[in-house]
């Protein structure tokens, strides 16, 4: 049976680690994704908000465009966009929606639909689009959609989302974790 998969971007089909390189040069850093135990990065820079938001707001286009791709995606995104709907959902502005369709593109990655909603508040656009299903790697969007929408939300494993999760949302450390458990959703769903 065709569902709708819900799917966030950055840190979930991207390497979450995407973001360090840039940090290290720009701030003159030396951490790695293990030192982000949080998904606001502001603590680990010494700028202020503004300089901040400036720097990211410059440099989001270049970030974007070179995303590795996160281990496995690839494949499985290929497997499962032959079976079912990939609406890809994220924070990133409405303007990045050239920036994001070259990027899938260069990728060879397929979509039904992509839905750059300029927030992190994620849950109304998962009603919106009503999805089946949701990957995540924002553990409170993670905990939020499934509470708010019912669904099953997997939520990539990383040093910035190891809070305590409700049971329907999924805790998994790759790809192959994620279909493995969507693979035996789907038998259960059918």
């Amino acid at each position: 049976m065709k569902k709708r998969f819900g799917i966030d971007i950055d840190g979930t089909v991207t390497c979450p680690a995407t973001i360090v390189p840039y940090l290290n040069r720009s701030f003159n850093l030396d951490i790695t994704l293990a030192d982000i135990k949080q998904y606001d990065l502001m603590p680990l820079v010494d700028v202020s908000e503004e300089e901040f938001a400036k720097w990211f707001l410059e440099s989001e286009p270049l970030i974007y465009a070179e995303s590795p791709l996160a281990d496995g995606a690839k494949n499985i995104l290929l497997e499962w966009q032959k079976e079912h709907e990939l609406y890809f959902i994220s924070a990133r502005g409405s303007y990045l929606l050239d920036v994001t369709k070259k990027w899938f593109q260069r990728n060879e990655l397929g979509y039904h639909h992509i839905e750059l909603i300029g927030t992190h508040e994620k849950v109304e656009t998962a009603k919106a689009c009503q999805v089946d299903i949701f990957f995540e790697d924002k553990h409170d969007n993670a905990v939020s959609i499934h509470e708010e929408c019912g669904i099953p939300v997997i939520l990539f494993d990383t040093p910035y989302n190891q809070d305590p999760i409700p049971s329907g949302v999924i805790r998994v450390t790759h790809w192959l974790e994620a279909k493995k458990w969507v693979d035996d959703w789907l038998k259960s769903t059918t």
